[in-house]
């Protein structure tokens, strides 16, 4: 099962299983997780528990509530996120082996490569193109080959960084008339990632449905919907 760990806005922790199927927070005393705190309301929050899957569901609270620093209504939760609620910030915590072993291994968080390689993967994809402004079709990454098949990954980000920093990186970045991705790293010694059997580049390249990506030996079809 997952947990959260509470802590409250004078620093103590709370820890809490989520054992239950449904597993209420707010300011009132007899929600699962209670918080001592005004900017909360009564019935702020509920997580629902579906096998391994937690989920987090605002209850159109008067302050709102956060998720990594972005507002949400309803959110599936991932190992590591981070809720606000009012002055309490509660991780979330999956349980070991639960948390998605693609997202583990292939993508690659802000930070997490160092300022430099950040330029970089801007630089090259301000080449994408802009057009007038769209709303395009939720594009995702679907594993088709190794032990994630099936698993899929949700391109909902302007800017999504995947791969092995030093081996093999590409940058997916979404804008109004759709996905482009692009190569990331030296121009020698990095591998490329494939789009249909090619090699990408630099220059941007627009993604369509059903094209094959291949990145450290793991085969993604791009798909939309």
């Amino acid at each position: 099962m997952g947990k959260l760990i509470v802590t409250d806005g004078s620093g103590q922790k709370q820890e809490f299983a989520l054992v239950k199927e449904r597993v209420s927070i707010g300011r009132h005393p007899d929600n699962d997780i209670a918080l001592n705190d005004k900017a909360v309301s009564g019935r702020h929050a509920i997580i629902i528990t579906i096998l391994k899957d937690s989920f987090l569901e605002d209850l159109d609270s008067t302050n709102g509530t956060q998720v990594n620093g972005r507002t949400i209504s309803k959110h599936p939760l991932t190992h590591g996120d981070e809720i606000t609620i009012g002055r309490n910030v509660l991780r979330y915590e999956a349980e070991a082996g639960a948390d998605d072993d693609f997202e583990k291994t292939m993508i690659l968080k802000p930070g997490q490569f160092g300022a430099a390689f950040e330029s970089q993967v801007q630089a090259a994809t301000a080449s994408a193109p802009v057009a007038p402004p769209a709303k395009p079709l939720l594009g995702k990454l679907r594993v088709v080959s190794g032990p994630n098949a099936g698993k899929e990954l949700e391109l909902s980000k302007a800017l999504t960084t995947i791969g092995k920093p030093g081996v093999q990186v590409a940058a997916i970045t979404r804008r109004a008339d759709g996905y482009y991705i692009v190569h990331v790293g030296s121009d020698t010694g990095t591998k490329r990632a494939l789009v249909n059997g090619a090699e990408i580049n630099a220059q941007a390249r627009r993604l369509s449905p059903g094209d094959v990506i291949e990145l450290l030996g793991t085969q993604m079809n791009f798909v939309t919907g």
